[in-house]
Formats: C-alpha cells, structure tokens, sequence
C-alpha cells in the first residue's frame, strides 16, 4: 500500500486532467519496464503471532528501523512514526496488519527483478533473525484470528477500518489476513493498454489457479484452495470485480476516469492528515463541494491517491497492475512476472492469448472468477478442466519469453526457467494449496503450526 504522497501537485481544473495523468504512462517499447511487488506475513519465532507495530519483543518498527541501518534504506515516517522504505527506485511498505511488502523498482528483465527479490528477501532474512521473527509467503493467513492481528498506525487504515464494514464482510480479512504477488507492467499506446487490460482481466481467474496457495483459515483447511481470492468476493462491490466495461469495443482511457471517478472515496491528505471522507463522491470532491473541509482544492496528488483505493482484479495507473494471484514461496515470486511479461510483452504471443479468450462470455469469466478460488485448476470450463487452458497460456508465456530473448549476465540462460514451477503445476492440475492440505491431513498431524517452520523464507 503506498506511501503518503511528498507534496501537493497541481490543482484538478478538468476531467481532461485525469485522462492526460493516465495517458502519459504510455512508453514506447523499448522503455517497457518490469514492476514486481510481493507481500509477506512476519510472525515471531517464539509463538507465530504476528508482529505489532511496536513494543517488547519482535516489532515491526525494529525490522524497519533495522533495515534502514544495515542496508541503506530511508525511512518515510507519519505522525513520527517510520511506516515505508525507500531506496533507488523501490519501497517497502506496511499493509494492515504489518505484512511487508516490497514494491519493486521498475526493471527490464525478469533475471534482474529476481536479483532484486532475492537480494530484499536476504536483508529482511538478516534483521529478522537479530530479532527472533521469521517471513512466510502465502495467500492468507493460516492461524490467526482477525482480532489476533494488529492494526499498523497508519492514517488511511482507520478510515479504510471504519468504512469497510458498510460494504462487505470480508474486508477486514482483505486487510489484514491477506498477502499478494503482483506485476506492474507498461503499455504503448491506449489501444495497446485496451488490448492488454482485456487479456490480462480474462486471465486473472488463471493466475489465481495457479498460484493458488491459502487453503487454510483459523489453523484448519478453509474447503478452497485461494482463501485470498475468495476474501475479494465480500469486500466492497464498488471497488473490487472483473470491470466488465473493460470488454467493451470503446474501451480506453476516458471510461476508466469514469469508472474511478464513480468509485466512492476515502480520504484526502493534507499536511500530513488523512481527512475522512469515506464513501462521499469523487465527482463532488473534484467539484470542490468538500474543499472547506481541509481548506484547498482538489489536486493531481487526490487522484492519484484514489486510484489506489480501486481494487479490481487488474487495476489501470500509469501502467497494469496484475493483481489475481496469492502470496507465496522465494521460488515463484518471479513466476508471476515471467507469466505476464510472457504473456503481454511479446506481439505473437499478446495475439495468442486475445485469440484464447476472445470469445470468453462475461457469464463465464465470473463464474471463473466464482469457482476458481474454491476448485482451482479443477474448476469445469467449456467441457474441461481450468487445467488445459492453463497448460495453454503457460505454453504461451514461455514461447513470449523465448521470443524476447533476455539473457541473463552470463549469457547462458533466458527468462523461461522463471517459469518451470507454472509448468510443473498445469501439467499436474495440483495446486501449491492441495498439496499444503495434504502435509496438514498427513505428517503434520492436522496442526498447521509446521508451516511456520517449513514454508517460511
């Protein structure tokens, strides 16, 4: 979850401001950029609970504060308070309930994203072990109670705390018993974008099944495979889902304004406090109809902030933010770059994939969206299993990834290695979470307390 922004931007006088913001991440190929980002649950060694932000023992603020020692980073605080981490172009940030999350540099090629999570993954290792806490990366938590978790001390999180109750049940689970694996990557043009939402959007369903890994919830199997997946069904219905508006043949830049602007807010900074205006319109706000509140109108860093407070299952910024998939071990962290990168980053293989999924119903993409976080790879689609139309796309992925040929520094090895656990999991159809379950109903005894041990990084 992002930072507080720096400074204020320039006041919005039109809508036609918003459509430019969003229009300007448009690159020209050879500028296309590999964003990676992925959250993990810390616990203490002693007893597994999660860290609080701070006090005796293992903390939250000691991981922060030790790491900007040790490696370098700066640290951004609220209210006094260190909250994120900067250094180059990447940033660690505090979800909820003080899952860590690093938010990638903007690289170009897979090898180098990988280098940058293994070299995160060494640090946070360090620190960890000086103050007895461990890292694990899955879907959803596996033990703890939602009232066992602590609440990080940050602004937007209270209001974000209050308000998801209006709207769903499972919004405090979103918050704090949830982590993700996500890429960031660009686009060339408004129809390149268009092309690539649609392709990406229909796919997610297939990103959740194969990186399927949170079958567990309060210390027993929770009866589906992505207990992730399923919390973002009963969050808030008018922030989270496919975007069927995104299929429509005039889709572009302008509708996704609209879209955002329809999306109920938050908040608004200002000198360093969130003010809450918790479902009241966008559009009343850009009207200047709250501008007494906090005393300035309504700026470029406001729009901004509240494309972050959208939550669909690929989100547009400056570039597309693939979001469908759970949190999970070192070794497919890069997977999930090398899946999308193959898959949207190559022309002929771009067309494949729009050739697989356009005459995709929006009846079936939400019954994917539906039954995938329950049944996985197994879930029935067009007379087969999800299985075969994942060993497809994963089959097209690696030939975009052949086809870019990104080496790596020694020059014996593409990006299509980054790929061979999808592999190995579509020609199976097990998911990571089945297999979990497995070890859960067999030597571990149907206690979940060895995952801590077994499953951490």
């Amino acid at each position: 979850m992002s930072a507080p922004p720096t400074t204020q931007g320039a006041p919005i006088e039109s809508r036609r401001q918003l459509v430019e913001y969003i229009a300007a991440g448009a690159k020209p190929k050879a500028d296309w950029r590999i964003g990676t980002e992925h959250e993990k649950f810390v616990f203490a060694l002693s007893d597994h609970r999660r860290l609080p932000y701070e006090g005796d023992g293992p903390t939250i603020r000691k991981l922060l504060e030790g790491l900007a020692a040790r490696f370098g980073w700066t640290p951004v605080e609220e209210n006094g308070k260190p909250i994120a981490l900067v250094r180059d172009r990447g940033s660690v940030t505090l979800e909820p309930g003080g899952q860590f999350e690093l938010s990638g540099a903007p690289l170009e090629t897979i090898h180098q994203t990988c280098d940058e999570v293994s070299r995160h993954l060494v640090e946070c290792k360090a620190i960890c072990a000086e103050i007895g806490a461990g890292m694990l990366g899955l879907g959803f938590d596996p033990k703890w109670r939602r009232e066992e978790v602590p609440w990080m001390p940050k602004g937007r999180y209270k209001i974000m705390r209050e308000y998801m109750t209006k709207k769903g049940k499972l919004g405090h689970d979103m918050m704090l018993r949830t982590c993700t694996v996500q890429v960031n990557l660009d686009y060339e043009s408004e129809a390149d974008m268009a092309k690539k939402f649609r392709v990406s959007l229909a796919l997610q369903p297939v990103a959740t099944a194969l990186f399927a890994n949170s079958p567990f919830r309060d210390g027993r199997p929770a009866g589906m495979v992505s207990a992730r997946s399923h919390v973002w069904t009963d969050t808030d219905p008018d922030r989270t889902g496919m975007l069927d508006f995104v299929f429509d043949p005039a889709f572009g830049y302008e509708r996704y304004v609209d879209y955002i602007s329809d999306v109920p807010m938050y908040f608004a900074y200002r000198n360093g406090t969130y003010h809450d205006l918790s479902g009241r319109s966008f559009r009343d706000f850009l009207a200047g109809k709250f501008n007494a509140e906090f005393g300035d109108v309504p700026r470029i860093t406001d729009f901004i902030d509240h494309l972050t407070t959208a939550f669909p299952e690929v989100r547009l910024k400056r570039f597309l933010e693939m979001r469908g998939a759970d949190g999970g071990p070192w070794k497919r962290l890069c997977a999930l770059p090398a899946l999308f990168v193959g898959l949207l980053y190559d022309t002929t293989a771009l067309d494949a994939a729009w050739d697989l999924v356009k005459d995709w119903t929006l009846e079936e993409m939400h019954a994917l969206r539906r039954d995938v976080p329950v049944h996985g790879l197994q879930t029935p689609f067009r007379g087969e299993k999800l299985q075969r139309v994942a060993q497809r796309v994963v089959a097209i992925a690696v030939e975009g990834l052949r086809a870019r040929k990104r080496m790596n520094r020694m020059g014996d090895s593409d990006e299509t290695h980054f790929l061979n656990p999808l592999v190995e999991i579509a020609a199976t159809g097990r998911t990571a979470a089945e297999i979990l379950v497995d070890r859960f109903n067999g030597p571990w005894g149907g206690k979940v307390d060895p995952i801590f041990h077994e499953e951490a990084y």
